[in-house]
């Protein structure tokens, strides 16, 4: 599993279908809506939660294709169907990969980019907090997009349609929890939910990703 994984954290940090990309779409969004809904610090400060949260979403979201794609055209998913590693640990590992390269730096970079949303300082924290949390869920959903996905040409429109519904209580949530935490509300439900959204994608969804993958392989 560790081979697997440094072998995926190697091939996107070459290839740039992660780590750079989200990244850099995470910083435009969030200097772009400055300019669209105006520089008044109020209405950025209240809608900073929510954006940072959007625009990271949208981030993990550009990479998915990328993360059963690449090994299907090469011919390595068939060997990794057929080695010891499980394909429930094979899909589990793609997911830390993903979340490694794409979730953790959004992570890191989100504090600095709620400097420019005028994000209260109440509410860093909570972001970090939420975000932690958060991006878990959704490189593991992503992964089961991806699972169902493999093989089809040009699916990354139809991946988007499959895995952006999923997303949504995990967005709830986590926004709700930065929200509630840059006004000083408590935070405590909302952080709970988000929890165990990500605890239950975690343990749930790698098993579902290992059988839709092996019904594409056959």
């Amino acid at each position: 599993m560790i081979a697997l994984l440094a072998r995926d954290l190697r091939l996107a940090v070459r290839a740039g279908g992660g780590f750079g990309l989200g990244l850099a779409f995470f910083l435009i969004v969030t200097v772009l809506v400055p300019f669209g809904v105006g520089p008044e610090a109020a209405i950025l400060r209240a809608i900073a939660p929510g954006i940072l949260w959007v625009s990271a979403l949208l981030a993990c979201l550009l990479s998915l294709d990328r993360i059963f794609a690449l090994d299907h055209e090469d011919g390595s998913l068939d060997l990794l169907a057929t080695a010891p590693l499980p394909m429930e640990g094979v899909a589990f590992v793609k997911a830390a990969a993903h979340w490694l390269t794409t979730g953790l730096p959004l992570v890191m970079a989100a504090p600095a980019l709620g400097v420019l949303l005028h994000l209260p300082q109440a509410g860093y924290g909570w972001l970090l907090v939420s975000l932690a949390l958060g991006t878990p869920a959704l490189s593991v959903i992503g992964t089961f997009g991806a699972a169902l996905t493999v093989g089809i040409k040009r699916g990354g429109l139809l991946l988007s349609l499959l895995v952006l519904p999923l997303y949504v209580p995990t967005l709830i949530f986590g926004a709700e929890v930065a929200r509630r935490g840059a006004e000083g509300l408590p935070v405590q439900t909302p952080l709970l939910m988000l929890a165990g959204i990500s605890l239950g994608a975690v343990a749930l969804l790698p098993f579902a990703s290992a059988a839709v993958l092996r019904i594409n392989l056959r």
